[in-house]
């Protein structure tokens, strides 16, 4: 079992995800705002990151908290939107571990999440 922390702009889908991670055994805390998330993530196993909700920079948000060396010991999960390439670029270069379409976070979220603790 995990303690995941997911910024999630969109009230529905983090709904859903939550409740995908939470019946795979995942101790999970929804986020809406950067602030909370970075105040939470220093004692998470995984950090999962909505990339396509407007307002939210999952990028410059993941890469100063690298620099900050805030995320030690927590792993992060970015997803977006598969038709967006640039997106996944710049999540990539900010240096989160993983970076999946939103469709396979949909469908396989639990799984990846094991996956990246197991790392």
């Amino acid at each position: 079992m995990a303690h995941v922390i997911a910024l999630v702009g969109d009230l529905l889908f983090g709904s859903n995800l939550q409740g995908a991670l939470a019946a795979a055994g995942h101790d999970v805390e929804l986020c809406a705002d950067e602030d909370r998330a970075r105040a939470l993530a220093p004692n998470a196993d995984v950090l999962v990151v909505d990339l396509v909700s407007d307002g939210l920079d999952g990028a410059r948000l993941i890469e100063s908290m690298k620099l900050g060396d805030e995320l030690a010991e927590c792993r992060t999960l970015g997803f977006y939107a598969h038709i967006d390439a640039e997106v996944r670029a710049r999540a990539l270069a900010a240096g989160f571990d993983m970076v999946v379409p939103r469709s396979r976070m949909a469908r396989a979220g639990a799984d990846l999440v094991t996956e990246l603790v197991a790392r």
